[in-house]
């Protein structure tokens, strides 16, 4: 009995020796998200986590991400949720999430689609507190299953698209009113044009990132982007509400006077005059929505400064240009883009009758791409069976795929089709 006793205590210190080295995980480690746009918004798409000792191959077995945002700027129940996100594969790679062979991080790439509202980092909601778009408090908890290693200490967001620009443009355009902008510097060399950018009405504020990832609008920025225009800058304003806001409060649809025009138009003159490598005879203005809406206002204001605008979802009201306001910019080339189901920039109030009084009064570089829906341009959700919301046309500018003229041809340069950023690049005052 003796004996036995001693084996069976032998054999539970051996066990309870062996357990913790098992199932015990290691001290939690520090990790990082990488957020880009998409077609219909930002999303985390990745996590970067920080190993702390070189990897010469990714560890074997599975991660597990448990993720939550939070927020108490919303109070609806979609504000604040949680749950498990899909690995989708990983990556040795530098801290930032660029792929390396060796190295001390590694990279998680994540499932994301327009419907997962787990994947966003940002919140849209109107109410006391805020009126738009805005960033929630997003974290995630990763586990190595085989080991059970955790990370759990954010350590950063990285943003791939928005890192490109200078994110603290501030400029003072009356005593104590401030207009915040995103810019982007191209490499130095010859004169270069300048693309200006003008969000919609969900990305008012003072953070630019807003004004860049809620509509995808960093990605005139990018290599794709700035090779049609052999380098150009890219200025993204953001108004401090509205850019339809007027004055006392609400909108205005053209029937009043915003109160951000031309505070707008200096920061505009203030930022090329201090951009010497500007090419001022290739200044073009472009927006969305709200956006739309103040791009045909400065045209309307300074037909001469602009070489061409590109306005989506436009939210100005065609009852309230004057017949010698359409005389005044039939010879700016403008590119109008927007979907015949928008519901809150109706194009028979917009787009459509503008266009057509354009064309009546002689308008000879004038276009409008006109689709029956927004659709999946990836094809990856659907195609042309997966519609976003038919407010959502600026996402064929974004992603430069508007090609199509009203009359359902091409677009056309010296008889060779286009796309609407190819023929942005080749307008000239």
């Amino acid at each position: 009995m003796k004996s036995l006793y001693s084996s069976l205590l032998f054999i539970l210190l051996l066990t309870t020796s062996i357990l913790p080295a098992q199932t015990q995980a290691e001290p939690s480690g520090g990790y990082a998200l990488i957020v880009e746009g998409f077609d219909w918004g930002p999303a985390v798409n990745k996590i970067v986590l920080d190993f702390e000792a070189t990897l010469d191959s990714v560890p074997p077995g599975s991660f597990k991400v448990l993720a939550s945002r939070q927020t108490d700027l919303a109070e609806l129940p979609e504000a604040t949720i949680s749950g498990e996100r899909e690995v989708l594969g990983a990556y040795i790679s530098d801290a930032s999430g660029n792929r390396l062979p060796q190295g001390n991080y590694l990279t998680l790439v994540l499932s994301v689609n327009p419907q997962m509202r787990l994947a966003s980092p940002f919140h849209y909601a109107r109410n006391e507190k805020v009126r738009g778009n805005f960033w929630v408090d997003y974290q995630v908890a990763v586990t190595h299953m085989p080991s059970l290693r955790t990370w759990k200490h954010k350590t950063g967001k990285i943003m791939p698209q928005a890192d490109r620009f200078n994110l603290d443009g501030r400029f003072e355009y009356a005593p104590g009113k401030t207009l915040s902008y995103a810019a982007y510097t191209p490499a130095p060399g010859n004169k270069k044009p300048l693309i200006i950018w003008l969000h919609g009405g969900g990305e008012g504020g003072t953070d630019p990132t807003i004004a860049l990832l809620g509509n995808r609008a960093a990605h005139y920025a990018s290599p794709e982007i700035q090779n049609i225009f052999g380098g150009a800058y890219v200025l993204a304003p953001q108004s401090p509400t509205f850019w339809m806001n007027r004055e006392g409060g609400g909108y205005t649809r053209g029937d009043a006077e915003d109160i951000y025009h031309v505070g707008l138009m200096a920061l505009i003159r203030d930022f090329v005059a201090r951009h010497p490598g500007i090419d001022t005879d290739r200044i073009y203005v472009g927006g969305c929505s709200n956006g739309g809406y103040m791009s045909l206002k400065l045209l309307l204001e300074h037909p001469d400064y602009f070489a061409a605008g590109y306005i989506s979802a436009l939210a100005y009201h065609s009852e309230f240009v004057s017949d010698a306001q359409i005389r005044s910019i039939r010879n700016v080339p403008i590119w109008f883009i927007h979907s015949k189901d928008d519901p809150v920039t109706v194009p028979q109030q917009t787009v459509v009758p503008i266009y057509n009084r354009l064309m009546a009064a002689g308008a000879r570089n004038v276009h409008f791409s006109y689709y029956d829906h927004v659709t999946d341009i990836t094809g990856q959700y659907g195609g042309e069976d997966f519609h976003y919301s038919g407010h959502w046309s600026w996402i064929y500018s974004h992603a430069n795929t508007a090609t199509l003229d009203y009359d359902g041809k091409p677009v056309t340069l010296k008889g060779t089709p286009v796309t609407v950023m190819q023929w942005l690049a080749a307008q000239k005052n």
